[in-house]
């Protein structure tokens, strides 16, 4: 009498079918839509640091300003020749041609005479290259000048190199040429081992990943299209991230929803039931998981670094991505294989786990917890907080320009053979913006500025303003036609350290006070100028998000759990996991060599690491939530740890895997970011999770649920 209408049931039988293949085609759709662009982002992706000056900066004001003086897409390369000895007649003839055969190249705008140093052993000559939209890439014409000084034929002894801002960027865009291919093959090969090692089945790591795949291209689709149009600003390092973060997200998702589906495949026999009752019990975590990320990632729009800012939204639709897949794509596929998908050991009723959570690791886990909860988490808690004394080795405060690349760079050794010989800031100026009527006034103090090595006006009388006639301060200036524009004129001071260190922009900090009080509305700005806004930009950055994502953080935790004391004991654990991670990555780095640190990058690392620390909060703690309510608070929390501690390992050690994918590019903050979210990853999923959240719930007992019902269980009966 309660059998369903036939009708209905082929309704239903023709929903289960239809449901889950839209859903598969609709991916396919995307993804065959999408991943044409993995080879193409790059070309709405740009490396170009000036793109991403601090919004408010005074750099920033300069180099908006500097196009009406040195004209738009010009970009100069340095091309530096030095030898062991004084260079002779033929040494300079060979260069006076190979200065000619650059000057003649086509992306060659303008080239100056070539410039002997007065220690009489090198030589340079300065080529502005052609930068315009319908140009070349800067790293193409940057090849086309060093294969020029290649074929040149130089006598023996010299030694050539090609620097300057056209070489840096060059060798930056040869460093991110990997981003493409090298990355992601790297990063999937890396997961696809886990997956097989995890699950033990050929098939069911291949849907995961596909999922993955999938959500990636559908992420690239949007940002593709966004950064085309102009709505987004795509660089080299947001486009690494956004590979790596959706990859590592998607499969953390696809985790946890394959552990519900496999655990419920064991108690139905039905796989539409227990597709189901698996969606039930993922979709909370997922979305709640997913929610806490992008709103941790959108708190970088307060960010004043347009390169901060923009990896807010990027890497947010990446994660929005990764949970669409997860909760769609990931189902259907399972749906449709049911229980093939776990072959060689599929669960059944009769069979419904492979291994007995009781018996196994990770009940002896949980009964190591129970036994010893006290001890357990104070010896965590110490043994984290000694490696978070590690962060007093942090340099966080800025990178030289050089160090930007890992391994062999051209421009940088081409930058310390300018500075052999002659003044280090040679062809990288500091611009210095005065009204005309202070021009002279200005010039004096500038040249007397410490640090500086010689002064220039940018001249009518030049061929091209980028090349600036070298002109004395003062009254000579009488001689010269300055360029002027809306009332002002550009001052180039030559810098006698190299642009990107200390000691240059200890300069840029004293010019600016002298032209400051010279003249009223004087600006300062320039590569040096715009590195050290751009540090002291980061370093208030840090300072604003950081506090304002704890506190986001925290009102999602106690909404989702529904305790305030569940929110902040979650909080707690994850900063001093954090801290670990950063003092721990911090000895490593110094260990390495390569302390300097970039102060975006513990901001950087911060967000992922809370945020996605945060993820594996929520996917222990919402499942103990729930075993609470049926078991009571003890049994509930290492129930909870029972059952979830494999798969938060596995998504762990999945999301460190694509992580430490990131150090194949090799650009310096990637190689940080990389060890250090690395490191945290396995820290936060194999120690606190496993270890020092279970035991302080267990010690608090149940008004770790305060002030939700759940709080009100006897102690005695919940312990």
């Amino acid at each position: 009498m309660n059998e369903a209408p036939a009708p209905r049931r082929r309704l239903h039988t023709w929903l289960r079918i239809l449901l889950p293949a839209l859903l598969i085609v609709a991916w396919l759709g995307a993804a065959g839509a999408g991943g044409p662009l993995f080879g193409r982002i790059s070309e709405v992706s740009t490396n170009d640091q000036t793109s991403f000056l601090p919004a408010s900066a005074e750099s920033t004001q300069v180099q908006e300003a500097l196009a009406g003086f040195l004209g738009d897409d010009e970009l100069p390369a340095i091309v530096v020749a030095a030898a062991d000895r004084e260079l002779d007649a033929d040494d300079l003839a060979a260069l006076e041609s190979l200065a000619a055969d650059v000057a003649d190249l086509p992306v060659v705008v303008e080239a100056s005479p070539l410039i002997p140093s007065e220690d009489g052993q090198a030589a340079q000559l300065v080529a502005v290259l052609d930068a315009s939209d319908d140009a070349p890439e800067p790293a193409e014409a940057v090849a086309a000048v060093r294969a020029a000084v290649a074929a040149a034929g130089l006598p023996a002894g010299l030694v050539v190199e090609v620097t300057g801002p056209a070489g840096f960027t060059a060798d930056i865009a040869e460093a991110f040429s990997g981003i493409d291919g090298i990355l992601l093959l790297v990063a999937l090969a890396a997961v696809l081992v886990i997956l097989i090692v995890v699950y033990r089945s050929p098939l069911l790591p291949i849907l995961v990943l596909s999922t993955s795949v999938a959500a990636l291209s559908l992420a690239i689709l949007v940002v593709f299209s966004l950064a085309q149009a102009g709505i987004l600003t795509l660089s080299g390092q947001t486009q690494g991230i956004l590979f790596i973060l959706v990859v590592g997200a998607a499969t953390d998702y696809g985790l946890l929803y394959t552990a519900r589906f496999r655990e419920a495949l064991g108690e139905e026999r039905s796989a539409w039931r227990a597709t189901v009752r698996a969606w039930r019990g993922s979709f909370e975590p997922i979305l709640a998981s997913g929610g806490t990320v992008i709103a941790g990632l959108l708190c970088l729009l307060l960010s004043d670094l347009v390169s901060n800012q923009q990896l807010g939204p990027v890497a947010s639709i990446g994660i929005g991505a990764a949970i669409l897949a997860g909760l769609t794509m990931l189902p259907a596929l399972l749906l449709a294989f049911g229980r093939v998908a776990f072959w060689p050991v599929a669960p059944t009723p009769e069979r419904p786990r492979l291994a007995d959570p009781e018996r196994g690791l990770w009940g002896r886990v949980a009964r190591l917890v129970d036994r010893r909860a006290r001890a357990t988490w104070i010896v965590t808690a110490l043994l984290l907080g000694a490696g978070a004394v590690g962060v007093v080795q942090l340099q966080a405060d800025g990178v030289p320009s050089s160090e930007f690349v890992v391994g062999e760079s051209e421009a940088r050794d081409g930058q310390a053979l300018l500075g052999e010989h002659f003044p280090g800031g040679t062809g990288t100026p500091a611009y210095v913006l005065v009204d005309e009527a202070d021009a002279d006034a200005a010039a004096e103090v500038v040249a007397d500025v410490d640090g500086v090595d010689g002064v220039a006006i940018t001249s009518e009388d030049s061929s091209s303003g980028s090349i600036p006639v070298p002109t004395p301060p003062g009254p000579a200036f009488a001689d010269a036609e300055p360029t002027v524009v809306d009332g002002r004129v550009l001052l180039q001071a030559t810098l006698a350290d190299a642009p990107d260190s200390d000691a240059a922009q200890d300069t840029i900090l004293a010019l600016r006070d002298a032209v400051h009080a010279e003249s009223e509305g004087s600006l300062v700005g320039g590569t040096t100028a715009a590195a050290l806004d751009t540090n002291v930009t980061s370093t208030h950055d840090r300072a604003l998000i950081i506090p304002i994502v704890l506190v986001v953080i925290a009102v999602i935790l106690a909404l989702l759990l529904r305790s305030i004391v569940a929110a902040v004991l979650l909080l707690l654990t994850t900063v001093l996991s954090f801290g670990t991670a950063l003092g721990v990555g911090a000895l490593i780095l110094h260990a390495l060599g390569i302390p300097a640190m970039d102060p975006s990058v513990p901001l950087f690392a911060f967000v992922f690491l809370v945020a996605l620390g945060v993820d594996y909060n929520i996917f222990l703690m919402t499942r103990v939530r729930e075993e609470v309510a049926r078991r009571g608070h003890r049994e509930g929390v290492l129930t909870g740890l029972r059952v979830t501690g494999g798969v938060i390992t596995s998504a762990g050690v999945v999301l460190a895997a694509t992580f430490a994918a990131l150090g194949v590019i090799p650009v310096l903050f990637l190689l940080q970011l990389a060890i250090i979210v690395a490191l945290g990853v396995l820290i936060d999923t194999t120690i606190v999770r496993s270890l020092l959240v279970p035991a302080l719930a267990l010690e608090i007992g149940p008004r770790t649920w305060w002030p939700s019902k759940l709080a009100r269980e006897r102690v005695g009966a919940g312990r």
